[in-house]
């Protein structure tokens, strides 16, 4: 199995063409990765190759995914583990975040939201299982959010996809428990993307290039499970969880 520091490292990314996909995909190649980015807009990432080519990835393969096409995530799979040789990293990153009151948001925005955060999500996570399987090792990485630990208004279904890819992540990590094959859950509170610059608020908000270091630097150490940043974030976390419908009720 690859570690951190040698040589020869890969990382597979869905939804790499921006946000924190794309700054994770910088941070891996200024760590010498071997690099496999993916995003519906082909264009923005083979904008971006050379970028990473610059900042010292080993190798950059570059495909569009639509991550809720089942076949489609399979399909290019292949293709980059047949470029890289390995994947010793997936990190499922591709989501969308459409915020509306429930019965008011569209409902097609909804079902979109679903489509990507959660059947995108899991067709990914299962194409990385059977890669791995055919390996003998490999590290799943999901990234869910904070707003997985409590529905909030015009949050529904947002908040439902994240409570999602946080409950199928410790399925996951139960499954492979003792076997060389490793889980990790990270939940980012408010990372300056595209995805939340439309929130009327964004309390602890950090630049996205701290967000995307800190994730890497998770990844690397090999954690189960972390809110990025850790500060607040851990402890307002399950703070909300808590909090009575009433106050959470005065949020939006």
């Amino acid at each position: 199995m690859s570690l951190p520091g040698e040589a020869g490292k890969s990382v597979f990314i869905t939804g790499a063409s921006s946000g924190l996909g794309r700054q994770m995909a910088i941070e891996f190649a200024r760590r010498g990765y071997r690099v496999a980015l993916t995003a519906r807009r082909l264009d923005m990432l083979e904008a971006l190759r050379p970028e990473l080519q610059q900042q010292g990835a080993r190798a950059v393969f570059v495909a569009a995914l639509d991550v809720s096409d089942e076949a489609a995530v399979t399909q290019v799979f292949a293709d980059a583990r047949a470029f890289l040789g390995t994947v010793d990293i997936v990190v499922a990153n591709a989501g969308i975040g459409h915020l509306g009151r429930i019965g008011t948001l569209a409902f097609a925005k909804a079902r979109d939201t679903i489509n990507t955060n959660v059947i995108g999500f899991m067709a990914t996570v299962d194409a990385a299982m059977r890669c791995f399987a055919a390996q003998g090792f490999g590290h799943v990485v999901g990234i869910s959010s904070v707003a997985a630990f409590r529905g909030l208004p015009a949050g529904g279904a947002y908040g439902a996809s994240k409570s999602a890819v946080t409950a199928y992540l410790q399925a996951l990590r139960a499954e492979c428990h003792g076997s060389p094959i490793l889980v990790t859950t990270l939940s980012p509170g408010f990372i300056d993307t595209p995805i939340n610059r439309g929130a009327k608020s964004r309390p602890f908000v950090i630049p996205v290039e701290q967000g995307g270091k800190l994730l890497v630097d998770l990844i690397e150490r090999r954690v189960e499970c972390a809110t990025v940043p850790r500060w607040p974030w851990a402890m307002l976390a399950r703070l909300i969880a808590i909090l009575p419908t009433g106050v959470v009720a005065r949020f939006r």
